[in-house]
């Protein structure tokens, strides 16, 4: 299990958590959606997940085999590695090329061999359908590029877990609908995607276990929202038998 949280209380201020008692687990390869409304918890939810957001109160709250209540902050770039995080903004580093955009990450994570740098950040590029972007600046990319070379820079460690928060909140619709496409490709190769979304519809296309933050409270909410796609499904396997 990449997560387990156990009655997890998660804070933003001091007094009172934004989301109380979460119960919440990681497998490998799973796709899970965060929703819920803006100020619901989503984002102090993958925080927390990242490291960026400290929990205390927890029956138990682990993280890629450690306790997160008790890491120590010497041990976070170790464990980021392990993990990529996608934001809405693309966050690309504007003064460099797509190329040292990537190559920065893995120098900054270790690597030092310049050839095989230059292999991974050629895979990961082909694997995001970008091959032809190293040499681009990022204002030169419109957002669906800008946000694949931000999963591009995800991937390059071949990370055991994705967290992305609102990946698609800044693309049109047809655009959101291929990084989706491309985040449960990803998924499907055996890295684990936890992702927050507001884009309800792409949740019957593409299913995956659905959690909503609301109230106070993180629910699972998996069988309301893949129902559409199992009767689709039903559908297809009629429709065949028919044939």
């Amino acid at each position: 299990m990449l997560v387990n949280y156990q009655k997890v209380n998660i804070y933003q201020q001091a007094d009172k958590p934004v989301l109380a008692d979460v119960n919440f687990h990681v497998d490998e390869g799973e796709f899970i959606y965060l929703i819920g409304r803006v100020g619901s918890g989503k984002s102090s939810m993958l925080k927390t997940i990242y490291f960026e957001l400290d929990v205390d109160e927890a029956e138990e709250a682990v993280v890629l085999g450690h306790d997160i209540r008790t890491l120590k902050r010497k041990h976070v770039p170790a464990l980021r590695r392990q993990m990529g995080v996608i934001f809405q903004d693309f966050q690309l580093l504007g003064d460099r090329t797509v190329y040292k955009n990537l190559r920065f990450v893995l120098r900054a994570t270790g690597w030092k061999d310049k050839k095989l740098m230059d292999k991974r950040i050629n895979e990961v590029l082909s694997d995001v359908g970008m091959e032809d972007k190293a040499q681009k600046m990022p204002h030169e990319l419109s957002g669906g590029e800008q946000q694949r070379i931000a999963i591009a820079r995800a991937i390059l460690n071949k990370p055991k877990l994705i967290v992305a928060d609102e990946p698609t909140g800044n693309l049109d619709p047809e655009t959101a609908e291929n990084i989706i496409r491309l985040l449960r490709h990803i998924s499907q190769t055996g890295t684990s995607v936890i992702m927050s979304t507001h884009n309800m519809p792409l949740l019957d296309k593409y299913p995956g276990i659905v959690y909503r933050c609301a109230d106070g409270q993180l629910t699972e909410v998996t069988s309301d929202f893949n129902k559409l796609a199992l009767g689709d499904e039903a559908d297809n396997a009629e429709e065949a038998e028919a044939e």
